[in-house]
Parts: C-alpha cells; sequence; structure tokens
C-alpha cells in the first residue's frame, strides 16, 4: 500500500490541469495516489478528467473547499494525505520530502510546504500560515525573496493548499469545518490539532508553484471578504474557551476596527460587516472545542503564539514595506 494520496479538490479548474499534473507525473517519489474531488465542475474538468483516466470523486455541487477536501479524506486509507490545490505545480521531490517529514516527526498533524508565487518566482506565496492576538490570519513569508525562509519551523498551522496531514488524526481532533465552506478552515483544522498537542511545521524543502486565488479569482472580491469575515468569528468562538474570548476581547476587537477601515479602502466595507453579522448571527451552527484541564498547557502555549505572531506579523508587513521603498 502507498503511504500518501494526493488529494485535489476541483471546481471550475480545467485551465490549470496540464500544468498540475505533469509536475506531479515528474515526482522522484513514486509510492503515492492520487484522487481529484470534483465540486460539480460545468467547465469540461469532468471530460477532460474522465478522459485520462484520472481517480475522481464527482459531487453534484459545489460543497467547498472543505466539503470536497473532507470527502476524499475519508475516501482513502493511506497514513498521510496532502490537498493540493490545482493552481499549483509541484518540485520533483516535493511528495518525497513532505513524507520523510512526517515520517521523522510523530507528533506532528501536519507540514506545510515552500509555497512560491507562480507570477513572480523569485517571491514567496506562503511559509506556513500564522494566527494573531488581533485575530488575523497571515502567510508567513509572503512576498519575501524565494530564497529565504530556509530552516524548518513550527508554524500555527499548515496552508492547505499544499500540504500533507497525518490521516488518523483527523478521527480525533474533527475533520475540516464544512460551515466555513472556504477560507480559514485550514487556520482552524490546525488550530484544534494544537489544542490536542500535535505541531504543526514548515518543511522548505518541499516545494510548489502557486498561482493563488485560481478558483475565486482574485485576492480580494466580496465572496471572499464576506466568509473570511464569517469564518474568523466561527474560528475564535470554537477553539477559544470563554476565559480566553474575553482575555483577547480586546484586541479583538481592534482587529476587527482595523479589518474594515482596510476594506473600506478597498471598497468592501459593506461585506466585511454583512460577514461578520452571519458569523454572529450563525454561531449555533459551530461546535465548539470542548474544554479540558489536560489541555491546560496547550492553551497557555496558543496564547503565547498569538502574541507572538502579532510582532511577527508587524516585523513581516514592515519588511514588506521596506522592499517597495
Amino acid at each position: 500500500m502507498n503511504k500518501v494520496t494526493v488529494i485535489i479538490p476541483n471546481y471550475n479548474g480545467l485551465q490549470f490541469m496540464e500544468p498540475c499534473f505533469a509536475a506531479l507525473d515528474r515526482q522522484n517519489y513514486r509510492d503515492f495516489d492520487v484522487l481529484v474531488v470534483d465540486n460539480g465542475s460545468e467547465d469540461g474538468s469532468r471530460e477532460w478528467l474522465e478522459e485520462k483516466g484520472i481517480p475522481t470523486i464527482f459531487l453534484d455541487s459545489n460543497t467547498g473547499f472543505s466539503g470536497a477536501v473532507n470527502v476524499g479524506i475519508r475516501s482513502v486509507d493511506t497514513p498521510y494525505v496532502i490537498l493540493l490545490n490545482n493552481d499549483t505545480e509541484v518540485f520533483p521531490d516535493y511528495v518525497g520530502e513532505l513524507v520523510r517529514c512526517m515520517e521523522r516527526f510523530p507528533d506532528v498533524f501536519s507540514a506545510s510546504s515552500k509555497m512560491i508565487q507562480s507570477a513572480d518566482r523569485e517571491l514567496l506565496d506562503d511559509a506556513g500560515d500564522m494566527y494573531s492576538v488581533l485575530g488575523w490570519a497571515y502567510q508567513r513569508g509572503v512576498g519575501q525573496p524565494a530564497r529565504g525562509y530556509r530552516k524548518p519551523c513550527q508554524v500555527f498551522a499548515a496552508c492547505a493548499g499544499a500540504a500533507i496531514y497525518r490521516r488518523k488524526v483527523f478521527d480525533e481532533i474533527g475533520y475540516f469545518d464544512e460551515n466555513h465552506f472556504a477560507y480559514l478552515e485550514d487556520i482552524d483544522v490546525g488550530y484544534r490539532a494544537k489544542i490536542y498537542g500535535y505541531k504543526n511545521v514548515y518543511c522548505p524543502t518541499a516545494k510548489v508553484y502557486h498561482v493563488g486565488s485560481g478558483t475565486s479569482g482574485s485576492k480580494y472580491n466580496g465572496f471572499k471578504v464576506r466568509l473570511t469575515a464569517r469564518n474568523q468569528v466561527y474560528l475564535n468562538y470554537k477553539n477559544m474557551p470563554w476565559p480566553q474570548l474575553l482575555l483577547n476581547s480586546i484586541p479583538l476587537a481592534v482587529g476587527v476596527a482595523v479589518k474594515y477601515g482596510f476594506f473600506c479602502r478597498k471598497g468592501f466595507e459593506k461585506e466585511y460587516l454583512e460577514g461578520l453579522k452571519e458569523g454572529f448571527s450563525t454561531l449555533g451552527r459551530c461546535k465548539k472545542v470542548p474544554y479540558r484541564s489536560e489541555h491546560l498547557k496547550q492553551y497557555i502555549g496558543i496564547q503565547w503564539e498569538l502574541i507572538c505572531g502579532t510582532f511577527l506579523y508587524v516585523w513581516e508587513f514592515a519588511k514588506r514595506r521596506i522592499r517597495k521603498l
């Protein structure tokens, strides 16, 4: 039996298929399976996948990223699963490096790859996802020179656009939250893993070119802004015990205010407010992570990470601004 299955969620991503699968065909490590979960595409993706004979689960409608990858994860029995966006091109040693990383560290739930911007291959897109006490999730290293970030390290969560996961851990902590549909679902599942004592790491030797926003179409749009705002509410409510929510209430409020100002300048203030409103009005859908006293150490560690993550965000933001001068 192979050790890992590469699961590719797809929704109208026909334009990305050829380069994505050509890169997988060039892998040095061959002990992997491929499974596509198609979210009811209408752009010819189904016909292309059937013609190529690629193992695919065809869903009748768009269940979002979370729904698609959950179907894929539950359908396989390999020890590891790699979730890979369709708008990626992986390096030849990508799969092997991720598998070796997981085998070296049995307490690791997920490993994030070194994602490089496809449009400008001198710049990073993501070196692991981070979270802050302001309630802001961000891509570590985004916009920085791709030659940097060469050391493995712990990160808050893996970017599910190109990451490997230990499959059996999902049975313990739960799968991707389908209430999210898309956006912040990878931060959420990584957060839960940390509460249960697992680690999320960055594997710099596993490299991938990433187009970015291949399905949503742009970095900022009304759909993405609304869902991200809503899911931010879900993320904090589910994973923070009430005392931690109270402790962080002021910085979280500051984070919301600053983001509102940002989206006012971008012209998406209405969508941002709609997302927040929907998040608070539908909290009843969310399954809050039950507090357990044996997890207290992890909660304290996470709180420290949230504080440090805020300072790291400021530092990386300043570096990007300086590069533009």
